[in-house]
């Protein structure tokens, strides 16, 4: 397999931890999107949408974290990252969804360079607009952890399932604008069992090879 990806995207960062959850070894092709390389031509002819991550398996290419993540658990069904009940899965798909549709598809690099080139947004103001959708998801997921029985060591029970893969990159990208964190305790303590599982520490994007490019 080849995941082609970049190191501080947050949608790369899910398909690494399910890559990495799954124990599935990968050829790594970096994607630098601060250098325009998602828009070459190159790229396009692998991703058309010229976004990461991409997973090329055995001449198939999927795009998408959401449907990489899936097609993963498909493929490589031990470990599961979906409980096996339809109340789980939907539970479990919601949280996910609330980070992929609800925050970061408002507030990544391709959005901020639209704020900063349509309207000319300062970086200070386009860190805001982030914020106020990072704190505003942040806090009605807050809830559907806190209030949930299904919650455990992790989003859903005890093993990290999707939604974990979905929040904890979403964190990450929460700490780097440097969000205070304390109003969300469950969102919280979960990343900290996340980051204390091997498969999230190999996926981090300090740990990646491009890492600083």
């Amino acid at each position: 397999m080849k995941l082609y990806n970049y190191w501080r995207s947050s949608a790369s960062f899910r398909a690494r931890i399910a890559l990495a959850l799954k124990g599935v070894p990968y050829e790594n092709v970096s994607v630098n999107l601060v250098a325009g390389e998602a828009g070459s031509p190159a790229y396009l002819a692998v991703n058309p949408q010229g976004v990461v991550p991409t997973l090329e398996d055995q001449g198939r290419l999927i795009t998408q974290s959401m449907a990489i993540c899936e097609y993963l658990d498909e493929t490589h069904p031990a470990p599961p990252i979906l409980p096996r009940d339809p109340a789980g899965r939907a539970r479990v798909r919601a949280i996910a969804l609330a980070v992929a549709c609800e925050i970061h598809a408002v507030g990544n690099l391709r959005v901020s360079g639209y704020l900063a080139q349509a309207y000319g947004a300062t970086e200070a103001r386009r860190t805001e607009w982030m914020a106020h959708w990072v704190l505003a998801g942040f806090g009605a997921i807050e809830q559907m952890l806190a209030n949930s029985s299904g919650t455990g060591r992790f989003c859903h029970g005890d093993t990290p399932t999707l939604a974990d893969i979905f929040l904890a990159p979403q964190v990450y990208n929460a700490r780097r604008i440097k969000l205070d964190l304390s109003p969300f305790p469950a969102i919280e303590r979960i990343e900290r069992a996340c980051l204390a599982h091997p498969a999230f520490a190999a996926a981090r994007p300090e740990a990646q090879p491009d890492a600083a490019q």
